[in-house]
Formats: C-alpha cells, structure tokens, sequence
C-alpha cells in the first residue's frame, strides 16, 4: 500500500471547513497548504502531511525548524551521541575501529578455542587490525558518501568560504572535547534540516 493512498486530504479540508477544491490542495501542494494552514491545524492531522513529504520538504516551514530547535536543545535521550545509533556521523570513528580491533583480539584471545593458545599464536593481534583496517575503510567509504551528498544540498547563498571550512574541520585535528562538540552540533542540525533518517 502506497504511502500517498493514506493521506486523505477530505479530513484536513473538512475541518478547516474549506471544499475539496481548495488551493493550494493539501495533497497535490502539501508545503504551500501548510505554510498557510499549518497552526490551524491539530497534531493527529498534521502527522498525515508526512506521508507525503519528507522531513527534508517540510524544512522551509519556519515553524517545523522551530519546533524541531527547540526539541533538539531539549537534550533527548534520542540524540545520545554516545549511541551507536550515531556512530556514522562521528569524525573520530577511527577510534571506534581501535576498539572494536581490541574487542575482536579480547574474544579471540579468551574465547576463540576456549582461549587455547597453543593454536592461536598471533591471530588475535591479526583478526583486531583487520578489525580496525575495516573499520578505518567504512570511515573513509562514509566520509565521501556525506562530502557527496552535501554538494547537492542547495543553500540560500553559494559561498565556497562553507566548503573550504568543511575541508579544514575534516583535516583539522580537533581535541576530543571539540569533536564531541562538532559531533553533537552536527546530529542536531542534521535534525533540524530534515536530514536524519530518524526524522
């Protein structure tokens, strides 16, 4: 069943009291209906408009940015970046391939053969950098996917200062505090712009 087949735009035109011929129409002009329409309108009706647009579409309605800032300042549990949920955005996932190397060389080393030694040998310390080589590969796979996908997000004004500073942030090396920094800034603004998936 198609997405669009849920969205029924007599309920939204009935309650505001308005007729099925309505322009802007809520089905073929969502974004313009709710740029007009948008506080009149209760929450179970508002949820339909997103089966019909993307969180990214709904962006240039001031009051969803709003709503979604004020959200994101909350602090919710959902926007952790401890998670591993958010492991893709983060700078540093370097370090996650170390860890998840020194995980894999900790499990070969006690519970491959039941921490038998005497077959093992090296194969802990190899199976962690193949680990951590893999890992290190994800990153970079990751980085030019983002650097990709950002050169197609149109912005109000074409600056090339914002792509010289993306290169210097992904270049600069950063104290931890300040990558944990960037990090948590960038899962909110990715929020805020409709650009996470979980939006």
């Amino acid at each position: 069943m198609s997405t669009k087949a849920l969205f029924n735009k007599s309920l939204t035109l009935s309650y505001l009291g308005l007729p099925d011929e309505y322009t802007p129409s809520p089905q073929s002009e969502p974004i313009s209906f709710l740029s007009r329409h948008i506080m009149q309108l209760p929450p179970h009706l508002l949820l339909h408009f997103s089966y019909i647009t993307t969180a990214k579409e709904r962006t240039v309605l001031p009051v969803i940015r709003n709503r979604r800032l004020k959200y994101a300042s909350s602090n919710p549990m959902q926007l952790n970046p401890s998670s591993d949920e958010w492991r893709d955005l983060y700078q540093g996932r370097e370090q996650f391939g170390r860890q998840d190397g020194e995980e894999e060389k900790a499990w070969v080393e006690s519970d491959f053969l039941r921490g038998s030694t005497k077959h093992i040998g090296k194969l802990g310390g190899l199976l962690g950098g193949y680990e951590e080589e893999r890992e290190a590969e994800r990153a970079r796979i990751l980085r030019r996917e983002r650097a990709a996908a950002e050169q197609f997000i149109p912005e109000e004004d074409d600056d090339s200062s914002d792509e010289e500073e993306l290169v210097d942030s992904v270049t600069n090396d950063e104290s931890p505090e300040e990558t944990k920094a960037s990090f948590e800034r960038s899962i909110r603004e990715r929020l805020i712009y409709g650009l996470l998936e979980a939006s």
